[in-house]
């Protein structure tokens, strides 16, 4: 028994030193045409020279271990979706968001968002802000250990778990059942300061990274063709959680359609407006002052519009209007633009980079549209230089294509070749 436990020891040493030996080992990769996201400019026949997880070189004579020949393709940084539902799965309807919170267990909801996770990889997003469970506890927490100590496919996770509403106004609504039943909610309800100060505190304790509020509810279009809301806080309860929030190091980002819950949002402190398909002019400017991003999630709303409207509701279609308009104005105002999906909200199986297309298309240049999604998305994260970049010291996260996506926005629905953090996980490419 002695001499077995020395022998096993003496294995588990030989492989901790392997597993060390070969995190430091060299990759080249040869690039085709390499995209600089900070500059945008394509550069060709560059090597990029990875050590572990981190970007070693880009150029230079290191002396390399491997080689991954990418010669035939573009490369660039893997992308950055600032707006993600892993654990949803499409909902047009109420009775589809109904389904998954009434009928699914969290648990199953897990194994589905298992499958999630690696199809936001595998489409080329190696960093995710997923910005809620509804109603599926801290299962996001769970899924970002399992990412990192290696028990599944995914992107980086950066996770806000429960988000916060006030009482009474998120789904699943007791109205719509049995009075005597007690519901589950998609959110944690707060009545109060104190109690948002709470929900805050126990968030992060949890391992929430960041904060989610929903700011506003109630939205409809007036005569003169602007929106307006009813906003979910009091100033008291909006602030407590703003408060909480940053002095725990800490960003929020609101779910805030109209100028009812937008200005209440930034004026508190949100580092990310979502949605906000019903801004005006007078949020564009507040949030270009103050620095805020803003998250338009444009597929996903026609995504629902035309369903929702045949249930009855047409907001969304009234901003499906409206919206090309307002990306318009707000890029003119110099509101800074962050990538984000809202993937979940519709299906899963749908192209998740879906909107560039919208920005390419009302006038943003196809680098300035990847940016988005690299060097403004690491920013709004606060891991510039670490994420959204092929430069030294930053994490290995890269991936290629066949064709030229600052050319054809298009492409960017195609990734060939996937690695995240010196791995790769997809290797579609034809050499």
């Amino acid at each position: 028994m002695k001499y077995q436990i020395i022998f096993r020891s003496i294995l588990a040493s030989l492989l901790f030193i392997s597993m060390a030996v070969n995190a430091q080992k060299t990759i080249a990769i040869k690039c085709g045409k390499l995209l600089d996201t900070k500059s945008g400019t394509v550069q060709n026949g560059q090597v990029i020279y990875v050590r572990g997880n981190t970007i070693l070189s880009i150029g230079g004579t290191i002396k390399a271990d491997t080689t991954i020949d990418l010669s035939n393709s573009f490369v660039m940084p893997g992308m950055i979706d600032c707006h993600t539902h892993v654990l949803l799965q499409g909902d047009i309807s109420s009775d589809d968001y109904n389904v998954q919170i009434l009928k699914e267990s969290t648990p199953y909801r897990t194994i589905r968002a298992v499958k999630s996770c690696q199809q936001a990889l595998m489409n080329g997003f190696t960093t995710i802000r997923d910005l809620g469970t509804e109603g599926a506890g801290f299962a996001d927490v769970d899924l970002k250990k399992a990412i990192e100590n290696g028990e599944m496919k995914g992107p980086r996770l950066i996770v806000s778990t429960l988000a916060i509403n006030t009482t009474g106004h998120y789904p699943v609504r007791s109205s719509e059942f049995s009075w005597e039943l007690s519901m589950p909610k998609g959110v944690q309800e707060i009545t109060g300061a104190d109690e948002a100060r709470r929900a805050v505190r126990h968030q992060i304790e949890a391992g929430a990274d960041w904060i989610k509020i929903y700011a506003d509810r109630g939205y409809r279009r007036l005569e003169d063709g602007s929106f307006r809301s009813l906003p979910n806080f009091t100033p008291d309860e909006i602030q407590a959680i703003a408060d909480e929030t940053l002095r725990s190091n800490k960003k929020f980002a609101a779910h805030a359609m109209t100028p009812d819950g937008i200005i209440a949002a930034v004026n508190a402190g949100a580092s990310s407006i979502e949605h906000g398909s019903g801004m005006n002019e007078e949020c564009m400017r507040l949030m270009a002052t103050k620095g805020v991003f803003w998250c338009p999630t444009l597929f996903v709303n026609e995504y629902v519009a035309e369903g929702r409207a045949k249930l009855g509701s047409p907001i969304n279609l009234y901003f499906q209007q409206s919206i090309e308009a307002t990306f318009k104005k707000a890029m003119s105002a110099g509101v800074k633009l962050a990538y984000g999906t809202d993937i979940g909200g519709y299906d899963w199986s749908l192209p998740q980079a879906k909107d560039f297309e919208y920005f390419v298309q009302w006038g943003l240049d196809p680098v300035k549209a990847i940016q988005t999604a690299t060097t403004t998305a690491a920013d709004l994260l606060s891991m510039k230089g670490k994420i959204g970049e092929l430069i030294p010291g930053a994490f290995a996260d890269i991936i290629a294509l066949q064709i030229d996506p600052t050319k054809d926005i298009k492409a960017l629905q195609n990734v060939k070749w996937v690695m995240k953090n010196g791995v790769v996980y997809k290797d579609s490419t034809l050499r």
